[in-house]
C-alpha cells in the first residue's frame, strides 16, 4: 500500500495540489481528475512517475495507472481529500476565478466551438464509468449462470442445488441489470449539476412500476401500451438532463423557507410527465431506429464493417472514448437480447495482445521492454487493454497500427461469421467468453484467434525497428 501511496502523492502534487482538484472518478485502469487550471499542471512530470503508464489530456485528466492499483490510488487520493470518491472537492474559488479571467476570451471561444461534441461524448461517458465494476461483475456473474443453465439442458450437470445457484446468480446479475435506469439518472444528476436522488426517481420512473396488463398507461403517439424501459438508458439521460436545468432554475427563484419542499416536488412533477408521455415514446422510437441500423451495418457490412470497427476501436480506448458505446450495447441487449458490436470491439484488445506477443519474439534483445511485457500481457489476454497501449504499442508507435490492423483482421472474422453477440456487458478478451450469446463460443475463438494472429504477423513483420530489437529501453 505504501507505493500505491506514493503514487496518489506524486500525482497530486504534479497535478497541482489538492487546492486544483475539483472531482476524482475512476475506471478500471484510470484515475480521472478534474482540474480547475490545466495550467499548473505538469504533464511531462506527471507522465514520468513510476508507476504511470500514460495520461490523457482531456476535460479530465486521465492518469493511466494500470487494473487494481487504480482502485487503490484513487482512494488514497479521496482520503487526503476529506470527501468520499466522486464528490465535488470544496475550494475557495476567488484566486481561481482571477486567473481564468486572465485566458484570452477568443481563444476560449474558440476552443469551446471545437470541442462541443468531445464534451458531449465525455459526459456520456463519465456517467457510465463509475458503473464499470458493477457491470463486469454483475455481467459475469449472470454468464456463469447461463453457462450452468447450459450444461443442465443438455444433461452434463443436474441438481436441485444447481438450480438453486443458477437462481440466486441471476438474483444478484438482476441487482444491477434490472435497476440500471434508477443507477444511470444518479450519475446522470450528479454530472448534471442536479440532486442525484431526483436522478434516480426519473431513472426509476421509466420501470413503470406498479403497472399491470389491466392498468396501463397509453403511448400518445401510437395508441399502444407503454412499455417499461422504453426509451431506454438513451430517454434516462436525456430527460436528467432536462431535470438539471429545471431544478437549477426553481432554486434561483423559489423562496429559500419553502426550497427543500417546492423545487424536488415541482421538479419531478413537471420531468416525471414529460419522461412518460414525451420523452419515453420518442427515445424509444430514436433507440430502435439506432440499434435497427447498428445491427443492419453490422449484418450487411459483414466482414468489412467488423475490419472497421476492430482497426478503430484501439485508437477510441486511447482517447479514453470507447465508454460512449455504452448506453448501445444496453440498448442492443434490452431490444434484441444481446449487443453484436461488443465482441467486434473485443477484437481491438486481441490484435494488441498478438503485437506484443510478436514484440516479446522479436525483441529478445530488449530486456526493459520484455519486463514491462511481463507485466502487461497476463491482462491483455483478459480484456485489460490499457497497460499495453500505455506501457508497450503506444509509447513505440509502430507495433500501436499493428495491433490496430490485428484488432481489424479478429473484427472482420466476426463479422464474418456474423451473429456473435454477448448478453451483458463485460470485460474483453478470454474473459468475455461466459457471455457469448447463442452458444457461439467457436465463433467468438476464432476471432481471438484471428486478432491474435494478425496482430503477431504483422507486428514481427513491420512493427519493429533495429532500435527496438537491439536496445535496452523503451521507444527508439
Amino acid at each position: 500500500m505504501a507505493n500505491e501511496k506514493k503514487l496518489a502523492h506524486s500525482i497530486i502534487d504534479n497535478v497541482g495540489g489538492m487546492e486544483n482538484i475539483d472531482n476524482i472518478i475512476n475506471c478500471m485502469t484510470r484515475i480521472r481528475i478534474k482540474v480547475h487550471d490545466e495550467s499548473k499542471v505538469e504533464f511531462d512530470n506527471l507522465k514520468a512517475i513510476d508507476g504511470v503508464m500514460g495520461v490523457v489530456h482531456d476535460d479530465r485528466i486521465q492518469v493511466i495507472v494500470g487494473p487494481g492499483t487504480v482502485n487503490k490510488v484513487a482512494n488514497e487520493m479521496a482520503a487526503k481529500s476529506g470527501v468520499p470518491l466522486g464528490d465535488t472537492i470544496p475550494h475557495d474559488y476567488k484566486a481561481a476565478a482571477e486567473a481564468k479571467a486572465k485566458i484570452n476570451k477568443e481563444s476560449y471561444q474558440q476552443k469551446q466551438k471545437r470541442g462541443k461534441f468531445n464534451k458531449l461524448l465525455k459526459t456520456i461517458a463519465n456517467i457510465f464509468i463509475p458503473l464499470i465494476p458493477a457491470f463486469i461483475g454483475a455481467g459475469l456473474i449472470g454468464g456463469i449462470a447461463a453457462v450452468l443453465s447450459n450444461l443442465m439442458q443438455a444433461g452434463q450437470i443436474s441438481g436441485d442445488w444447481i438450480t438453486q445457484l443458477v437462481t440466486v446468480f441471476n438474483v444478484i446479475k438482476d441487482g444491477m441489470l434490472a435497476y440500471l435506469a434508477i443507477f444511470t439518472g444518479i450519475n446522470a444528476a450528479k454530472e448534471f449539476g442536479a440532486t442525484p436522488g431526483l436522478g434516480g426517481v426519473i431513472g426509476g420512473t421509466t420501470l413503470l412500476t406498479g403497472l399491470t396488463d389491466k392498468n396501463m398507461i397509453t403511448n400518445i403517439f401510437t395508441g399502444e401500451p407503454l412499455q417499461a424501459g422504453q426509451g431506454g438508458i438513451i430517454g434516462v439521460i436525456f430527460a436528467v438532463w432536462l431535470l438539471s436545468i429545471v431544478e437549477k432554475r426553481l432554486h434561483k427563484i423559489v423562496p429559500n423557507a419553502v426550497d427543500i419542499i417546492v423545487t424536488p416536488t415541482v421538479t419531478l412533477f413537471i420531468i416525471g410527465l414529460l419522461t412518460i408521455f414525451i420523452i419515453m415514446p420518442l427515445a424509444g422510437f430514436i433507440s430502435s431506429g439506432l440499434v435497427f441500423v447498428i445491427n443492419w451495418i453490422i449484418g450487411i457490412g459483414g466482414i468489412f464493417s467488423g475490419f472497421i470497427i476492430g482497426s478503430f476501436f484501439l485508437p477510441l480506448v486511447m482517447l479514453g472514448l470507447h465508454h460512449i458505446f455504452t448506453p448501445i450495447h444496453i440498448e442492443m441487449i434490452n431490444q434484441t437480447g444481446a449487443t453484436y458490436l461488443l465482441p467486434i470491439a473485443a477484437m481491438a484488445g486481441a490484435g494488441q495482445v498478438g503485437a506484443a506477443l510478436a514484440l516479446w519474439v522479436r525483441c529478445r534483445k530488449n530486456q526493459t521492454l520484455r519486463n514491462t511485457l511481463k507485466g502487461a500481457l497476463p491482462v491483455g489476454f483478459l480484456g485489460i487493454g490499457e497497460p499495453l497501449i500505455y506501457g508497450v504499442t503506444l509509447p513505440l508507435g509502430r507495433p500501436f497500427f499493428t495491433a490496430c490492423i490485428g484488432g481489424g483482421i479478429g473484427g472482420a472474422v466476426i463479422g464474418g461469421i456474423g451473429h456473435i453477440g454477448s448478453t451483458a456487458i463485460g470485460p474483453s478478451g478470454i474473459s468475455l467468453l461466459p457471455l457469448i450469446s447463442d452458444h457461439m463460443y467457436l465463433g467468438y475463438i476464432a476471432g481471438l484467434l484471428a486478432a491474435y494472429l494478425g496482430g503477431f504477423v504483422f507486428t514481427y513483420l513491420l512493427g519493429t525497428t533495429k532500435a527496438m530489437r537491439e536496445s535496452d529501453h523503451l521507444g527508439d
